[in-house]
C-alpha cells in the first residue's frame, strides 16, 4: 500500500513537473512569438510604417487660410477645414476636460495605459477601449478607422501601439494634444478645434469658457451623435458628463459642476463656405491665381507642387477686413435700395427686363443664358439631346431663388428663373491704397451664393464718360493745355477719313445744349462730350490709347475718336489702378492683393515685389487731379457736397453725405444707361463703382436712376462714409499733394453759387447715346 501510494506520489511529481514545462514552454514561446509580432510590425512587414520624416512631419491636410492686412481671417480653401494651432492657443478648460475624459493617466504613461488595456481586456472591452489620446492620434494620422476583420484588426492594433510610443519619443505631451486636437472631425465641416471653436461659437478656441469646452470634448466620442446643432438634448448631457469627469480629477468643484450643468448649450452656429462669409468674390478670385501660382512659383522640398487645399499655406493678403466690411454694406445697402426701383420700372414692361430690344434678340439672350447654366452642362453630361434638354428648362420645378429679402423656396419653370435673375442689378466695386498699389476691398457682386460673375476682376463693361481723363491728361500732356484754358462747347464734326474715321462722325451732348466758352475743369465736370471729342481731335487717338496702355488697361482699344466719349470696355479693376497713377503723382503701380505666403511651419515662399513705371509727370499727373476735384466742386458729383436733393434723390443711398475733403472723382453713364460708373479718389484711397445688368440691353428707362451719379456714386458715398467713421483706419482728408514748382493753372475762377440745390436736370452725366457709331 505504501509503496503504491509512493508511485501514485512519483506521478504526480511528474505530472506537475510535465505540465510545468509545457506552460513555461508555451509561455516563452508565446512570449517570443508576440515580440516578433510587435519586431514585424516595426519594421513593416505587416504593411508600412511611418518613417522619422513621416512622424516629424504628419500629412495632416491642413486648410490654406487667406488673411487680411489687419489679421482677420477672411476665409480657406480646404479639402477639410483644418487649421493648425498651437498648444499654447489652447484654453485650460480644454486640456483639462480631454485629459479627464479621453485618458486620465496622459502625463504617467509613455503611449500606453497598461492598466487600462488590462481591464479592458479582462472585459473583452465591453466598457468601451483603452486607447490613449496619443493612440488615438496614431490612428488619426496613420491608419484612420480599423479593420472588422479581427486577424486585421489586431494587426492595426499592434501598429497603433507602435507609433504611439513613437509619438512619444517624438513629441512632448503638450504637442501631441495640439496635434490630436487639430486633427478630430467635429462634423459640419469642421476639421479641428480651430475650425470646431469658429463653426459652433464663432470664436478663437482660446476664448471657449469651461462649459464650450465641455461641449466639444464631448463630441469626441462620437462627433454625429452627439452634435449639438442637430441633437441639442443627447449634446447636453454628454457636456454635464464631461463637466462631472472634471470634478472626479479635481478641476472644478462640485459647487461649479451643479451651476454649469444648469446653463443651456448656446451656440453661435456659422458653417464655413467658400460661397458665403466675407470677401467672396475676392477668395474666388484668388484661388484661381493660385492654381497658376503653384505652377510657376517654388516647389516644396520633395519638389511637389504645392497644394492650396492641403498643405496649410498662410496667404497674406492685402486686402484690410474692415475696408471690405464697409464695402460690402454700402453695394448691398444701395443694390437693395436701388432693384425696387428697378422692379417699378419693369411694371408693364411685356419683355421684362429688356428694353427696346426685338424677341429674336431677346430669344438670344435667352437661349445663351441655357447653355451657360449649370442644368444644361449636367443634361449634356447625361447625353440628353439639345431638344430634350431646352423641353426641361419649361418644366416646373422647386427651386430656391434668391431675394433681396432672403433666400425663397418657390416652383418655377428653369426658364422663368432665367428670366427673374436677369432682373438684377449687379454691382462691382475695389479700393486701393494709390502709393502702395495694395488692394483693401474687392466686391465682385451682390450676392456670390447665386451670381458668381465677378465684376471687378472678369466683367469689361463700358466705362463711359470715366474714360474721358485719359483724354484730357494727353490733352494737358501733349499740347500743354491746363484746366484753366478755354475751349468753345459747339457743333463739331470729324470729317470722314480723319483719325481713321469711315463716315462723318458729329458727335452731341446729350442735352442737346451747347454752353459757348467753357474751361477745360467745366468741360470735364459736365462732361461734355463735345469737348473730349474736340481734344481727340486734335491729339489723335492713338495718343490718347497709348497712355491709356501706359495707365494699366489691358483690354483692346480702337484707335478711333468715339473712345474720347467712353466706348471702351474696361474692367473696374484696370479703372481703379489707372486713376490710381493720377492720385499717385504720375506714377503707375500695379494693383497688389497679395503681402506673402507662409507655409505651414510659418517659413516665407513668395513676397511679391511691386510692379511700377513712370507714365505722367507729377505736374500733369496734379492738373488732372485738379480737373477731377471740379467733378464734385460744382459737377456731376457734386451731390457727395449738398443736402438739397434732387430728381430720384430717394435712391441715394446715405444722402446727404455733405462731404467738405478734397474729393477728385468721375461719373460714368454709357448709352442707354446700360451701365453707371463712379470713381472717387481722396489721397490715400482710390475707389471705384459699376452698377449694371447683366446684359447691357437690361436697363432703367431713363438717365434719371440710370445715370452714374445716381446708380454708382452713393455706394461710394455711402461707404467712404462708414470708412471715415471708423478712425482706426486713418482714410485721408487732406489735401493732394501739390508738387513742388508747380506751374501749371489749376486754380480757375467760378461765378459764386446762387443755391446749393442739387436738382438732377442740372448735373445729369452726358452718357454716350451720341456716339454717332
Amino acid at each position: 500500500m505504501a509503496q503504491k501510494n509512493n508511485t501514485q506520489n512519483k506521478g504526480q511529481v511528474k505530472d506537475v513537473k510535465y505540465y510545468s514545462k509545457k506552460f513555461w514552454k508555451l509561455f516563452f514561446y508565446g512570449l517570443g512569438g508576440l515580440f516578433l509580432f510587435f519586431l514585424f510590425a516595426s519594421w513593416g512587414l505587416f504593411g508600412k510604417m511611418p518613417s522619422f520624416e513621416d512622424l516629424e512631419n504628419p500629412d495632416s491636410n491642413l486648410a490654406t487660410e487667406i488673411i487680411s492686412s489687419d489679421g482677420v481671417t477672411l476665409g480657406k480653401f480646404y479639402n477639410e477645414n483644418r487649421t493648425a494651432i498651437k498648444y499654447k492657443d489652447l484654453p485650460k478648460s480644454l486640456v483639462d476636460a480631454l485629459v479627464s475624459t479621453e485618458d486620465e493617466r496622459f502625463y504617467e504613461h509613455s503611449g500606453i495605459d497598461a492598466k487600462r488595456t488590462f481591464g479592458a481586456a479582462l472585459r473583452l472591452g465591453q466598457n468601451g477601449g483603452a486607447s490613449t489620446i496619443t493612440q488615438q492620434l496614431a490612428k488619426n494620422l496613420f491608419h484612420g478607422e480599423g479593420s472588422k476583420f479581427l486577424p486585421f484588426r489586431m494587426i492595426q492594433k499592434a501598429k497603433e501601439w507602435i507609433i504611439a510610443i513613437r509619438l512619444e519619443r517624438q513629441y512632448t505631451k503638450q504637442e501631441i494634444i495640439a496635434l490630436y486636437l487639430n486633427q478630430v472631425d467635429f462634423v459640419n465641416g469642421a476639421v479641428g478645434i480651430r475650425s470646431a471653436s469658429k463653426v459652433y461659437f464663432s470664436k478663437e478656441p482660446r476664448d471657449l469658457n469651461v462649459e464650450e469646452s465641455a461641449l466639444l470634448v464631448g463630441m469626441l466620442t462620437n462627433p454625429s451623435r452627439f452634435n449639438p446643432n442637430r441633437f441639442p438634448e443627447r449634446a447636453l448631457k454628454r457636456r454635464n458628463i464631461v463637466l462631472g469627469q472634471l470634478v472626479r480629477n479635481k478641476h472644478i468643484e462640485e459647487s461649479a459642476r451643479k451651476i454649469l450643468e444648469k446653463k443651456p448649450i448656446k451656440l453661435d452656429f456659422h458653417p464655413e463656405s467658400h460661397l458665403d462669409g466675407t470677401a467672396t468674390y475676392f477668395r474666388e478670385y484668388l484661388r484661381d491665381y493660385m492654381k497658376n501660382w503653384v505652377k510657376e512659383n517654388k516647389k516644396k522640398p520633395d519638389g511637389e507642387e504645392y497644394d492650396i487645399y492641403g498643405d496649410g499655406l498662410k496667404i497674406y493678403t492685402t486686402i484690410d477686413s474692415k475696408i471690405q466690411e464697409h464695402a460690402e454694406e454700402a453695394v448691398l445697402a444701395h443694390m437693395k435700395n436701388l432693384q425696387e426701383e428697378f422692379w417699378n420700372q419693369q411694371k408693364g414692361n411685356k419683355n421684362a427686363p429688356f428694353v427696346n430690344i426685338t424677341d429674336a434678340e431677346t430669344d438670344k439672350i435667352i437661349k445663351q443664358a441655357m447653355k451657360n447654366s449649370e442644368r444644361w452642362r449636367i443634361l449634356k453630361a447625361d447625353e440628353k439631346t439639345d431638344e430634350e434638354i431646352i423641353a426641361s428648362f419649361s418644366k416646373k420645378t422647386k427651386m430656391t431663388v434668391f431675394t433681396w429679402k432672403g433666400e425663397r423656396d418657390t416652383v418655377m419653370t428653369p426658364l422663368d428663373s432665367i428670366r427673374y435673375y436677369k432682373h438684377f442689378l449687379q454691382a462691382g466695386l475695389m479700393s486701393m491704397e494709390p502709393q502702395s498699389g495694395q488692394v483693401k476691398a474687392w466686391v465682385g457682386g451682390i450676392d456670390y451664393k447665386y451670381f458668381q460673375y465677378d465684376h471687378v476682376g472678369q466683367g469689361a463693361r463700358q466705362v463711359g464718360s470715366t474714360f474721358k481723363p485719359f483724354v484730357y491728361a494727353t490733352a494737358i500732356e501733349q499740347l500743354g493745355m491746363s484746366p484753366c484754358d478755354t475751349i468753345i462747347d459747339g457743333p463739331f464734326i470729324i470729317r470722314k477719313g480723319r483719325h481713321h474715321v469711315t463716315e462723318d462722325w458729329e458727335p452731341r451732348n446729350s442735352d442737346q445744349k451747347y454752353r459757348g466758352m467753357v474751361t477745360l475743369k467745366k468741360a470735364l465736370a459736365n462732361s461734355i462730350n463735345t469737348i473730349s471729342a474736340k481734344l481727340i481731335d486734335k491729339t489723335g487717338p492713338e495718343a490718347v490709347v497709348d497712355l491709356t496702355k501706359k495707365l494699366g488697361v489691358t483690354t483692346e482699344i480702337p484707335v478711333q475718336p468715339a473712345i474720347a466719349l467712353g466706348a471702351v470696355d474696361i474692367t473696374v479693376h484696370d479703372m481703379v489702378a489707372a486713376y490710381s497713377t493720377f492720385a499717385n503723382q504720375g506714377v503707375y503701380i500695379k494693383p497688389q492683393f497679395i503681402s506673402r505666403i507662409e507655409d505651414k511651419n510659418g517659413a516665407i515662399i513668395y513676397e511679391p515685389v511691386p510692379e511700377s513705371h513712370d507714365v505722367l509727370n507729377k505736374d500733369v499727373a496734379f492738373a488732372v487731379i485738379k480737373l477731377l476735384e471740379g467733378v464734385t466742386e460744382g459737377g456731376s458729383g457734386e451731390r457727395l457736397r449738398t443736402e438739397g436733393g434732387g430728381s430720384g434723390d430717394n435712391r441715394w443711398t446715405g444722402y446727404p453725405y455733405m462731404f467738405k475733403n478734397p474729393i477728385a472723382g468721375k461719373t460714368g453713364t454709357t448709352q442707354n444707361q446700360s451701365d453707371g460708373w463712379f470713381i472717387g479718389m481722396v489721397p490715400n484711397l482710390v475707389t471705384g463703382v459699376w452698377v449694371g445688368c447683366e446684359d447691357r440691353s437690361a436697363r432703367f428707362k431713363s438717365i434719371t436712376y440710370g445715370q452714374g451719379a445716381t446708380a454708382a456714386l452713393p455706394i461710394w458715398g455711402y461707404f467712404m462714409e462708414k470708412c471715415y467713421e471708423d478712425k482706426d483706419l486713418q482714410i485721408s482728408k487732406d489735401e493732394f499733394e501739390r508738387p513742388d514748382n508747380f506751374s501749371i493753372k489749376v486754380d480757375c475762377w467760378t461765378p459764386p453759387k446762387v443755391s446749393v440745390a442739387t436738382d438732377s436736370t442740372d448735373t445729369e452725366e452726358q452718357n454716350t447715346d451720341e456716339f454717332g457709331l
